[in-house]
This record gives structure tokens, C-alpha cells and sequence, in this order.
């Protein structure tokens, strides 16, 4: 009796100990983590734990799943819990106090179904009885201004800190950032001074003024305004040195910018009023080379991509559709999947595009945004001046295999191309930056509506309908460099949901060398029916089919290599499970068994040392 008490009380205490150990862990040790995954996936970046620390008023997150309908979801409901983790994470990088996350459930007719559909929360119907999954995220401060996310696509898991980090940081920003457009061309429209009409502006400006401030900077000034926080270049032509001075200092200095460059720009070719006599070849390049040449980075002069896998067709001469081979329309497959600028884009149309060369010795950091295909060549951009049959192109076209950059990100370590200043500058310029930041893209007609966007009269209103995603490439990559260097250093990071690549491997031989072995079956079948079906044509009489012993032997061979071969079928189909189930077993003898036998041995081990040297201080 007093043993099995003594008994009793010792499970006891070591429940309570146990508990107490775990309360004390929570409590103590909370915001201790190790993240062990292979992208450091729960773990975020200087650029995240910067912006959640810049925070000065309390902000709120309302982070809405609805869980009764994403039950049946598994996929989607593992993403849901990576989300509400990450934006734990968030919640304990900034200061106590600083981030006040809320989950919430909307559960059908409820208060908070309809507090998620009046913050514009985007529904998705998952039932055929009409039930709604939200999954979405809104963001409040202190007055009151509210960003959303509407929708957590698993799609864009990769870009899952960015995306929040945005959201804090449009929180924290209560001002649209101010845009400074440097152009020679007249994207935001123009007066005809003979007729007296308006033109429209691009549609691609009618975008971007509506989520930046647009400042004009003529190309006379000598000076950019103090004032902005992103500079805009299309198409730079005959800037003064003082104009290019102010550019290269506001550069060094951390401002950023977003340039259009074009060795044949086709928009800034003037009108003929007679196509049978062309005007002469005009000026229709520009370039940054030289605040760019200290960095390594280059426009090719007079050269324009051809590309003859993503070239687009256009009318010929004589009005029948023909390849243009320097009108080209890119794809996913050349854009960079990495950045947030091109990662989810579909189709970006270039004409007449440049190339960016870059030094090897570039201390600049250069990661591609676009790129041609393989079956590329440079084209010089004189022929297009008088180019009647664009099928000419492909007459003396031949392929270099490389691939030629189009866009490009430039960040890191870069030096002034006016290290002494300039003559009637006072003081001393800032001769190198450690942080630049620019996208430098090598086609100006990419912003033309023609390359993108049909617009359409509508009872008086324009009416834009997009075919291709330019105006969405200028949105984004504005968007980015508009935010704070800590936002454009968020690069793309894993995802969570990773298959079981070695069992897909293992799948993927064993089902290659199935189909090898079936394939052969049909094709020895077939050619044996091709036989009988010979022998049987010159055996048949009065309408019975007699067999000759050559028939009846190439039928009973016919049936054994049918046996033999799915006899085979049926080996390869067995290897295959049995290779699955012993990477399973040692999966599970790694996990259950040895990983625990380890750690016990290890303990043994610990406590064989603390008896040695007990009795060793009592000796």
C-alpha cells in the first residue's frame, strides 16, 4: 500500500513538473525560435524586421479564414496556418504593442462575414450550395486607413513576406510617393497646333497617375526637384551635363529610378505624310550610358533584338501575315520567377528592343528581369529605318544561342560617373552609393498603347482593354522601387508546401521504363496482327479460316511474348512500390526509432558522466 502510494505521488509530482516546465517555457521562452526549414521559410528578413520597426502608432491585423468551409481543403487550410505563423512572426519582430494581429472566422451570416465583405475581402465559392471561403488579411492604423489583401493565392506563396510587408509599409505611409517623369516623348498627351486637338496620353500614365503624384521635369532643367521620391525616364535624349550630374547625385544619394531606354524608339518617329518618300533616318535612340558605363552596364549602340521564337506576326506587304522577328512578345519563360516585378506576369510585348551589356567586372549587382530566348540574334537598327517586308528579317537571320538582356534590376555597390563633380557645381559630390536602386529596361514602345491595350469608345468614355501585361510590368515596378529600400530588398522566398521529390523520382523512372515496355508491346502487337492478318488473307477458302502450323506458330509466339512482356509489366510496377516502401521504412526507422535511440544514448551518456564524477568528488 505505502508503494503504490509512493507510487501515485511521483506521477503526480512528475505531471506537475512537467506542466509546470511547459508554463514556464511559454512564458519565458516564447519568442525564442529556430527555423531549421531549407529556405528559412518562419524566419524574416532584415528588409521585414526593418519596416516592423519603423513603426511609430499601433496598426492592426484582421487576418480572416473561414475554417467550416476550407475544412475539405487540405492544401489550402496548411497555406492558411503558414500565413497566421508568418504574421505571428510580424507580431513579435516589432516592438510590444506595435502590431495587433486578430484572427477571425467569418462564419456564414455572420457579423463578421459582412464586416469582411464591407472591407472588399474577395469571396471564393468552394460548394455547390453556395458556401464562401474568405482568406484574406486587412490592415488598419491610427487614422484609419485601411489596405487590404483580398485573397492569399497559394500561386504566390513565394511572395508571401513581400506582400505583408507592403501592406505594414503602406500602414506606416500616409502619402503617395511623387513620381519625377523625364521624357521626350508625349506619353501623357499633346495639342496639335495646326488643329487645335487634344491627343489622349498613354493609358499606361492614366494608371500610374492614379496611385503616384506626377511631377513634370522638363528636359530643359539643369536640376531635378528636391521634392520627388522616384524618377521616371523615358526615352532620354540631348540631356545637359547638369541635368545628368543631378540624376547620377540623386542615385548615389539613395533615390531611385526607373528608366526606358531604346536604340530605334518607333513612337519617336515622326509622321510621314508620304509613305512612297520616307523621311531620312532621324534620331530615334537614347540612352544612360554615361552615368551607367562607371557601372558596367551598357545599351548596345544601333543594335535591336531579334528573336524568332517569341517573334509576333504583323501584316507582310501585300497584306498576308509575316513574322516580325524585332516585335516580339516575352512569356514566363523569360521572365525572372524571383522577382515581384515579372513573377506573375503572362505576356509583355517589346518592339524594336535593345540590349543590355553587362561587365564581368561589374561591381553592381545585376539580376535579370527579362530576357530573350535562345534563338536570338543583335539586328542593326539602320535596316529598320527602311524596312518594307518585315519577312526580309529572316533572310540573313541566324541565331547566336544566347540570350540577350532586355530588363534588368541594379542594386548594390555602384560609383559616380562624376566622382569631381561638374564645373559650376559647389561642394562635394558623393562619389559612391552602397545602396542603388534601379530597373533599367532597353524598349521605350512597350509603354505604347498599340504593344498592350485596345481602347474603344464607349457612349463618350474610353474604355481600356488590356491584351498583354506592359501597363502591369511599369504598375509593379513602380509599386516596388515607390516603396522603402528595406521593401525592394525582399527577394522571393521558398514555398512551404514542397513534394516528396525523391518518391516523384522514384515514380517517374519506374513510369518511363513502364511506358517504354508498353509501348513496345503495342508495337509488337501491332506488327504481329499485321502478319496474321497477310497469312490469313491467302488461307481463307469458301469462307473458313484454316490454319497453316506457320499461322498457329506465329500465334502461340505471339502469345508468349504477350505473357513475357506483362509478366515484365508487372515486375516493374512491383519494383516500383518496392522501392517506395523501403524509403518509407527507412524514413520511419529514422523518425521513430533511431532519432529517439540517439537522443536516449546521448542522455545514458550524460548521466554515466555525472555518476563518474559524483563518485569521483566522493572518492
Amino acid at each position: 500500500m505505502s508503494r503504490k502510494m509512493y507510487s501515485t505521488t511521483g506521477l503526480g509530482l512528475l505531471v506537475a513538473a512537467f506542466l509546470a516546465f511547459t508554463l514556464m517555457n511559454n512564458t519565458l521562452f516564447s519568442n525564442i525560435r529556430l527555423d531549421l526549414t531549407e529556405n528559412n521559410l518562419f524566419t524574416l528578413s532584415p528588409g521585414s524586421r526593418e519596416i516592423v520597426l519603423s513603426i511609430d502608432e499601433p496598426i492592426n491585423l484582421y487576418f480572416f479564414f473561414s475554417d467550416k468551409a476550407g475544412q475539405d481543403l487540405t492544401a489550402l487550410r496548411a497555406y492558411a496556418v503558414r500565413v497566421q505563423e508568418v504574421l505571428q512572426e510580424f507580431t513579435l519582430a516589432a516592438e510590444a504593442g506595435k502590431i495587433h494581429l486578430k484572427v477571425i472566422d467569418p462564419e456564414p451570416f455572420s457579423e463578421s462575414e459582412d464586416e469582411a465583405a464591407a472591407f472588399g475581402l474577395q469571396s471564393v465559392p468552394v460548394s455547390t450550395v453556395g458556401d464562401e471561403l474568405y482568406f484574406g488579411l486587412v490592415g488598419t492604423n491610427a487614422v484609419d486607413d485601411v489596405v487590404v489583401i483580398p485573397f492569399f493565392q497559394p500561386d504566390k506563396e513565394e511572395f508571401l513576406e513581400y506582400e505583408i510587408s507592403k501592406l505594414i509599409q503602406g500602414l506606416i505611409s500616409y502619402k503617395k510617393p511623387v513620381v519625377g517623369l523625364l521624357t521626350s516623348l508625349q506619353v501623357q498627351g499633346d495639342v496639335n497646333m495646326n488643329t487645335l486637338q487634344t491627343s489622349p496620353g498613354w493609358v499606361v500614365m492614366q494608371q500610374i497617375e492614379q496611385l503616384f503624384s506626377i511631377e513634370k521635369i522638363e528636359l530643359e532643367a539643369e536640376k531635378l526637384p528636391d521634392e520627388i521620391d522616384l524618377l521616371l525616364v523615358i526615352h532620354p535624349k540631348n540631356l545637359s551635363e547638369a541635368l545628368l550630374f543631378s540624376i547620377d547625385q540623386f542615385l548615389m544619394t539613395g533615390g531611385r529610378m526607373l528608366a526606358f531606354v531604346d536604340p530605334l524608339a518607333e513612337m519617336d518617329r515622326p509622321a510621314q505624310a508620304n509613305p512612297m518618300l520616307p523621311f531620312p533616318p532621324t534620331g530615334q535612340a537614347s540612352d544612360l550610358n554615361q552615368l551607367m558605363e562607371p557601372w558596367g552596364i551598357r545599351l548596345r549602340d544601333n543594335m535591336v533584338l531579334g528573336d524568332s521564337q517569341t517573334a509576333l506576326s504583323v501584316g507582310g506587304s501585300d497584306g498576308t501575315p509575316v513574322r516580325h522577328l524585332a516585335i516580339v512578345g516575352m512569356g514566363p519563360d523569360n521572365f525572372s520567377s524571383d522577382d515581384v516585378v515579372t513573377a506573375n506576369l503572362e505576356n509583355i510585348n517589346f518592339a524594336t528592343a535593345g540590349i543590355i551589356d553587362v561587365d564581368e567586372e561589374s561591381s553592381v549587382r545585376v539580376d535579370p528581369l527579362i530576357r530573350s530566348s535562345e534563338y536570338s540574334m543583335p539586328l542593326d537598327s539602320l535596316q529598320f529605318q527602311f524596312l518594307s517586308n518585315p519577312a526580309e528579317l529572316q533572310k540573313t537571320f541566324s541565331p547566336t544561342g544566347e540570350q540577350y538582356l532586355i530588363a534588368v534590376r541594379l542594386s548594390g555597390k555602384a560609383g559616380s560617373a562624376f566622382p569631381e563633380g561638374i564645373d559650376g557645381y559647389e561642394g562635394e559630390p558623393v562619389s559612391e552609393t552602397e545602396d542603388l536602386n534601379v530597373i533599367l529596361v532597353a524598349d521605350t514602345d512597350i509603354l505604347s498603347d498599340r504593344l498592350w491595350v485596345q481602347v474603344q469608345s464607349f457612349f463618350g468614355q474610353q474604355i481600356a482593354t488590356p491584351w498583354a501585361n506592359n501597363g502591369d510590368f511599369m504598375v509593379n515596378a513602380l509599386d516596388n522601387l515607390g516603396g522603402s529600400s528595406a521593401l525592394i530588398s525582399i527577394r522571393s522566398r521558398g514555398r512551404f508546401s514542397r513534394p516528396f521529390s525523391v518518391v516523384q523520382d522514384l515514380q517517374r523512372e519506374a513510369e518511363a521504363r513502364y511506358l517504354q515496355n508498353a509501348n513496345d508491346l503495342q508495337a509488337r502487337l501491332a506488327e504481329t496482327e499485321r502478319k496474321l492478318g497477310e497469312l490469313q488473307s491467302t488461307s481463307i477458302n469458301d469462307n473458313v479460316l484454316r490454319l497453316n502450323p506457320e499461322q498457329e506458330r506465329a500465334i502461340i509466339q505471339f502469345q508468349d511474348e504477350k505473357l513475357r512482356i506483362r509478366k515484365q509489366l508487372r515486375e516493374v510496377r512491383h519494383q516500383l512500390n518496392e522501392d517506395i516502401e523501403s524509403l518509407g521504412s527507412r524514413l520511419k526507422f529514422l523518425n521513430i526509432a533511431l532519432v529517439p535511440l540517439l537522443l536516449t544514448l546521448l542522455l545514458l551518456a550524460v548521466n554515466f558522466l555525472r555518476m563518474s564524477r559524483g563518485r569521483e568528488s566522493r572518492n
